[in-house]
């Protein structure tokens, strides 16, 4: 059993809020959580894309006012878009009598939805906790190179072997490419988005070329867009917006894209196992987003994250702007022996950063020159959860 941060979130978050939606993609560990959660209070658990469970709802008022003094979950929320609005009069109800938090837990596989139907029914009573897969500030220093390899969903992360991981992993984009994106918004051809998704894996950590993917599909740019906003609402890729502070310099605009789990990008590439892995021009580009997702999961609540990057060849991986001021520039290396380039000193002086950090994947500490150390990846996770 992994133990999940997101634990902790969602019962401080059900402490104070009436409703707390918990959101991530599919097979992530939410219902586990939330089942967890409901062994140690009165609770009532919801499958609404079980028919004898959307059943129960027929007289939705009538049923969940039966278990007003109950942690009520819903687990697929999406599948019942028309709850919001009485689950919003039952809070109200629910305050009046004293009853002001912990009345609702739902449970969605995407962001879309939820978020647009929940701001416009339960603004003010409802809180919103990510679940994303399995980071690497919960799994122990041994284990991350299986992390990254296979990825952080449980099933495929605790997987008997590199090849049961990998089919997993298949399974899992095939089930959400033919069935569950479907059910977010207009039908997508599989074969399409499979391409569209791996063109973006192709392209891991390089700046969102809509034009050239286009040509390449034979779909229009403004088509490009609407493909990643659904993957990004889906929670799967990551659009990583550049640096955009007047600084006088003549900045990219671009943002860039990361398929935010390692082992979904592994399994688009059809790369099985370590061994193949490190034989692909994509490793490096791999790592860096393995430890971007990383830092950013781990930083989300203190900072707001971008990428610097001119048209003169300054750049730095990673810009973490943190609420108390602070300003710092993460470049990410794989090698054991990092160096630093020209373009990341002038980028440092370009953001006027509070302090620099190469994280790589070896162990030692060490400065590597005036403001920049090289740091390994659990000694910079330490410094993120100080």
């Amino acid at each position: 059993m992994i133990r999940r941060r997101t634990e902790q979130a969602v019962n401080e978050a059900l402490q104070r809020q009436a409703a707390v939606a918990l959101l991530g993609p599919r097979q992530v560990g939410k219902t586990t959580l939330a089942l967890e959660l409901a062994d140690r209070m009165p609770s009532v658990y919801l499958d609404l894309e079980a028919p004898g469970d959307r059943a129960k709802l027929a007289d939705a008022a009538l049923y969940l006012s039966a278990h007003e003094d109950k942690l009520v979950i819903l687990d697929e929320i999406h599948r019942a878009p028309d709850l919001f609005q009485t689950l919003r009069g039952l809070i109200d109800q629910g305050r009046r009598r004293g009853r002001k938090a912990g009345r609702f837990l739902l449970l969605g596989s995407a962001s879309i939805d939820v978020l647009r139907q929940s701001g416009e029914s339960l603004a003010g009573r409802i809180a919103y906790v990510e679940m994303a897969p399995v980071d690497a500030a919960e799994v122990p220093i041994a284990k991350h190179r299986r992390l990254w390899v296979r990825g952080g969903f449980p099933d495929s992360f605790l997987a008997a072997n590199d090849a049961d991981s990998a089919a997993w992993r298949e399974d899992f984009i095939r089930t959400y490419l033919e069935r569950d994106i479907a059910q977010f918004g207009p039908r997508i051809p599989a074969e399409t988005l499979r391409r569209f998704w791996t063109m973006l894996a192709h392209g891991q950590g390089t700046l969102l070329n809509a034009a050239r993917i286009a040509a390449s599909l034979g779909i229009s740019g403004q088509t490009v867009t609407r493909y990643t906003d659904l993957l990004v609402d889906l929670l799967l890729v990551r659009r990583l917006q550049p640096w955009h502070a007047n600084s006088g310099k003549r900045l990219v605009r671009t943002p860039k894209v990361y398929v935010r789990d390692t082992g979904l990008l592994h399994s688009l590439l059809h790369l099985r196992d370590h061994e193949a892995l490190m034989g692909h021009p994509i490793v490096g580009a791999s790592w860096e987003g393995f430890v971007i997702e990383t830092l950013l999961r781990l930083s989300s609540s203190a900072s707001e994250a971008f990428f610097y990057r001119t048209s003169a060849g300054a750049e730095v991986d990673l810009v973490l702007q943190r609420h108390d001021g602070a300003r710092w520039a993460i470049e990410v290396k794989l090698g054991l022996a990092p160096k630093v380039e020209k373009g990341f000193h002038q980028a440092f002086t370009d953001l006027n950063a509070t302090r620099s950090f190469v994280v790589y994947p070896g162990k030692e500490r060490y400065p590597l020159g005036k403001d920049v150390e090289a740091i390994g990846l659990a000694d910079m996770m330490e410094l993120l959860l100080q």
